[in-house]
């Protein structure tokens, strides 16, 4: 990791590009002091911005730990967002309050793994080490891009990498071998063996199982009076909102601030962005640089994009399209899925036969293409009222269907094809047979076979007339339904947002497993209603820890490459601490919302000595920053590479973190609003499955203690 060795006493390896470019790395960054002369009982202690305590208060400075006689270290992992640190070094005691001396000098500067200035040593000076006693130390910087995905892989990563985090003292992946025997269980930690006992009601905003097709936009050009899908009325207050509130000036520290629209005031700015400040996702950090940036430089029409699905039927398209849109909502960006079927069935109904699909029903292939025009139109319409990002999931499998929509596109937005290729026989048959479980075309059909049989003679219908795609700006998913052996080809693809949709497909599957998500054990700051802080976990909170590893033996005792995933506070590692026999991997991402100044207060102390950040914050919650700390929005632009991993993985995952940060990983899964995300109902002691699979995401719960 860090510790690579390098001839500059401040190293950085690779670009910070390959750092903030969305590729999954991460900054390591080692600090090192040499200290061949101590003072008493003080120690070299480091305080300074996010990532490392975001304090510069020095009772809360982190101690280094002693790598050899005369050396001491901290080492700690940099997500992208905080890649600029500012720091400087201390001596103090350990482990209680005493006299402390900072470093003589101006703050030291670390961006991108590389240090600002030349490397100069810490001095310190006072009066408390004699007369015209000063104390130099010599200082070292390493940094390198890691990733935890690449650790966390094998054991033999492990083996290589291994490095205790001193920051907490434990190792930043820990794996034990074999489950621990002997080990005593207090009585009010057991559990029943039966878990369905512990199942409770999930809210009303729980994940559902429904066929996705039923989930995307209600068509506006079909029929009249048709009941708006939910996503479509999340849409309409949001973009209510969004009208009145003009640009969003993000201050960097504190409660949101607003100024007026530059229609209404041309002296405002001299960026004019007329309507389409509509098209703005609701986001922090690279989404809203990039959009901002695609608007200055890009032609109008590529400001919005339409991802237009391609493929066979049973190929898994419907599925994909779902979970991209997912994705884009939940980064921010203004997005809907349209699909072709659901219009089809509203204006000719469902009982189509398969000979409704063939190529040569000259009155099938017309109203079909009605349809399919009638989609691209309310699409197009949606677009130019502040839709940014359209899904158009169809088979459009003719280069004639595909150039109707490419000519209906042209002026008004950028078509990127999507087109899902599998060649897997054993996944064709299974995803047949959910289409006819699942599909409204086959709701009335009461004999299975037949419509199995009517399905696969519309498939080969389909086969007949296919034309794959090599026109335009396209992306190839071939084989990548399992995650095995597939491929993904792009061509003319670029800008920030096709590059990350990219990013996500390569590394989405079908392959069932649960993800577990729970939050840490009362800590003793949930006993004092404080926010933030690092404190350990209460009575109450490690009795949970102890019914968690016994649920966590129970559910996970078949899957033997399941892993436990934790923040890098204490709170959440003391949780996991009793479970074994399974990877744990420290994610600073997964640390609570930073609440900045406010950290360690309660809300009535915020709301007695700082009305107006109170204020704030109750007015907006999920835009709302705390003064030098985050607001929502961030934590959801640090946890994209954690969403990334999560749809990676094929095994198990455990993830044991905070109320803030489970709410944003929770409205993924569900595909809930951004406005919600605040509210969201995550309690302590209760454990969320998330079940990820070819029938889409379901969801339970079970509280295992009040």
């Amino acid at each position: 990791m860090g510790s690579g060795s390098s001839k500059n006493p401040s190293s950085f390896h690779g670009s910070a590009d390959d750092v903030v470019g969305g590729l999954g790395g991460l900054l390591y960054v080692s600090l090192k002091m040499e200290s061949l002369k101590t003072a008493g009982d003080l120690i070299p202690h480091v305080f300074g911005s996010v990532p490392i305590i975001g304090s510069w208060e020095p009772s809360r400075a982190l101690p280094m730990e002693r790598e050899s006689a005369s050396m001491w270290e901290l080492s700690f992992v940099v997500p992208p967002n905080h890649e600029t640190l500012h720091f400087q070094f201390l001596l103090k005691p350990k482990d209680r309050v005493g006299p402390c001396v900072v470093e003589e000098g101006a703050e030291r500067l670390l961006i991108g793994g590389n240090l600002e200035g030349d490397v100069r040593a810490a001095v310190f000076r006072s009066a408390a080490f004699g007369d015209d006693v000063v104390l130099q130390h010599k200082v070292l910087v390493k940094a390198d891009i890691v990733s935890p995905f690449g650790l966390a892989a094998s054991w033999r990563a492990y083996q290589e990498n291994f490095r205790p985090s001193t920051v907490r003292g434990i190792p930043d992946i820990s794996i034990n071998a074999a489950p621990e025997r002997g080990r005593e269980n207090v009585s009010t930690a057991t559990l029943e063996l039966d878990l369905e006992s512990y199942v409770v009601p999930a809210p009303d905003c729980a994940v559902s199982s429904v066929y996705a097709a039923n989930l995307t936009e209600s068509p506006r050009s079909v029929a009249s009076g048709v009941v708006e899908s939910k996503s479509a009325v999340a849409f309409c207050a949001l973009q209510k909102q969004d009208s009145q509130s003009g640009l969003f000036v993000d201050r960097g520290v504190g409660s949101s601030r607003l100024v007026k629209s530059v229609s209404e005031d041309a002296s405002t700015s001299h960026l004019n962005l007329g309507s389409e400040t509509k098209a703005m996702p609701a986001a922090a950090g690279a989404v809203a640089a990039a959009a901002v940036a695609d608007q200055m430089h890009g032609p109008k029409e590529d400001r919005r994009l339409a991802i237009v699905l391609v493929g066979l039927p049973a190929r898994g398209k419907t599925f994909t399209a779902a979970k991209l849109t997912r994705y884009l909502r939940w980064l921010g960006h203004e997005t809907k899925h349209f699909n072709v079927g659901k219009y089809r069935r509203l204006k000719h109904g469902t009982n189509q036969c398969a000979d409704f699909f063939r190529a040569d029903n000259p009155e099938g292939m017309e109203a079909r293409n009605e349809v399919a025009a009638l989609a691209m139109d309310d699409m197009l319409s949606w677009m130019k009222r502040g839709g940014q990002v359209g899904i158009f999931d169809a088979t459009n499998s003719t280069r004639k269907r595909r150039n109707m929509l490419m000519k209906m596109a042209e002026g008004n937005c950028k078509i990127i094809f999507l087109e899902t290729i599998c060649n897997d026989e054993h996944i064709i048959e299974r995803n047949i047979r959910l289409k006819i479980q699942q599909s409204p075309d086959y709701a009335e059909e009461t004999d299975f076979e037949a419509g199995l049989q009517d399905f696969k003679e519309r498939l080969t219908n389909y086969d007949k007339v296919y034309e794959p795609v090599e026109e335009g700006s396209y992306i190839k998913m071939i084989d990548m339904v399992s995650g095995n052996d597939g491929q993904i080809q792009v061509n003319n693809i670029s800008g920030y947002l096709p590059g990350r949709i990219v990013f996500f497909l390569v590394n989405t599957h079908l392959t069932p497993r649960p993800i577990l998500l729970t939050r840490h054990g009362e800590s003793q700051d949930n006993v004092r209603g404080r926010i933030g802080g690092d404190s350990v976990l209460s009575e109450a909170g490690e009795i949970y820890s102890k019914k968690l590893t016994n649920f966590v033996e129970k559910r996970l005792k078949s899957e033997k490459k399941a892993s436990i995933w934790t923040s890098t506070l204490q709170r959440t590692i003391l949780t996991a601490t009793p479970i074994v026999g399974f990877p744990k991997i420290q994610w600073r991402a997964l640390d609570e919302i930073n609440s900045g100044v406010c950290d360690g207060m309660g809300y009535d102390e915020i709301k007695r000595n700082m009305p107006e950040e109170y204020e704030s914050r109750n007015k907006d919650k999920l835009r709302y920053r705390y003064p030098r700390g985050e607001s929502y929005l961030d934590v959801i632009q640090r946890l994209e590479p954690v969403i990334i991993e999560l749809e990676r993985q094929r095994a198990p995952v455990v993830v044991i973190s905070h109320q803030a940060v489970l709410r944003a990983l929770y409205a993924y899964f569900a595909d809930r609003p951004l406005k919600e995300i605040p509210s969201i109902e995550v309690p302590l002691h209760t454990i969320i499955e998330i079940q990820m699979g070819v029938a889409g995401v379901q969801e339970k719960r079970y509280k295992l203690m009040d």
